[in-house]
Parts: C-alpha cells; structure tokens; sequence
C-alpha cells in the first residue's frame, strides 16, 4: 500500500511540475529589418478585444513594457512596432490510475514482495485514481509593422494558468518573458 501511495505522490509532483512549464514558439517575415525597429506602442483595438479581464490585460502590458525595455525599445506615441495580444483557454481534465497489490508472486518474481497483478487470496490489492482539473491558457504576442500596417513576427507562449490573484503577476511575467525571448529572431 506504501508503494501504492509513494507512486502516486510522484506521479502527482511530476504533473505539477510539468503544470509549470511554458511552451514558446514563434514565426516571423523573413523580408522584415528587425534592427529597424526601435519604438514601440499598443494596438489599441487589439487589446480590447482580447477576451480577458481588463485587469489582466494591464498585466500582460506591463510585463511586456519591461521586456521590451530589457531590449532597448522605447514606448512612443508614433512608434515602429504595433503590439496585438489575444488569448485563448481550454480546461484540461486528467485521470490517472494506479493500482497494485503487496503480496505473493507478481512483479519481482515468486516470492514475498510488491507487485502488480492478482493479489488473490495471498496479497492485499489497492487502487488509486486521482483526477485533476487544469485551465491551459494561450498568449498570442503580435508585432506588427505601424508603417507597412503588416504582422512581422508572432510569439506564441502556452502553459497552465492560475487563478491565485497573488500569482497571477507572476506567471504572467513567465509567458511574457519566456514568448519574449524568442524576439527578434535569429535570421538567416
């Protein structure tokens, strides 16, 4: 039963673990002058369709006012770059089932120890299913050309959302950073 209990509490950390990763990708115009650009402003229509609340939204912009920042650009009334964010969320539901039994026979070998099998009359089984909810959340960053009106470059970051006010600045500035990272790209 020890066994039993000590894999799923691995099992459960593990997922945790794995929740707090983000994923990033990004794409861009291969013809675009990246080095060109050096100011930077907000798509305002964008960002007021983006279907989150307005709090989170001044979240998102300020985490993206300092990587834009840490890279040198300036935030101006007539800028160079257009910045677009929209989300998107899915709920994730995972079931995980252990089981086993501590008795004769069964994974090591004939004998007296753990197994998975028939526990029979000579070992005692036991089950665990955990079931875990998750929100994934999407945070699509778009750089847009303001002269040529022009998608340039997109940054796509995914990763499980929390809904603890206290951490939301905080994971917010995880997908922000990790997205962020990825600009500007490494042309060829």
């Amino acid at each position: 039963m020890k066994t039993v209990k000590l894999l799923s509490l691995l099992c459960i950390t593990a997922l945790v673990a794995s929740c707090s990763s983000i994923r990033v990708s990004s794409d861009y115009d291969d013809a675009a002058d990246f080095s060109q650009y050096k100011t930077y402003g907000y798509l305002k229509d964008g960002i007021d369709k983006a279907e989150i609340s307005d709090l989170d939204k001044k979240r998102i912009m300020h985490a993206i006012d300092d990587e834009m920042a840490k890279k040198g650009f300036t935030k101006s009334e007539k800028p160079a770059l257009l910045v677009n964010i929209f989300t998107k969320a899915t709920k994730e539901v995972n079931v995980n089932r252990f089981g086993g039994y501590y008795g004769w026979g069964g994974y090591y070998g004939w004998g007296w120890g753990p197994g998975w099998g028939w526990g029979g009359p000579w070992g005692w089984g036991g089950n665990y299913t955990s079931v875990s909810t998750s929100t994934e959340g999407t945070l699509y960053i778009d750089l847009v050309d303001a002269s040529k009106k022009e998608l340039v470059w997109q940054g796509v970051g995914k990763g499980v959302l929390t809904f603890d006010r206290d951490k939301k600045q905080e994971r917010i500035n995880e997908f922000v950073s990790g997205i962020m990272k990825e600009y500007p790209p490494k042309q060829k």
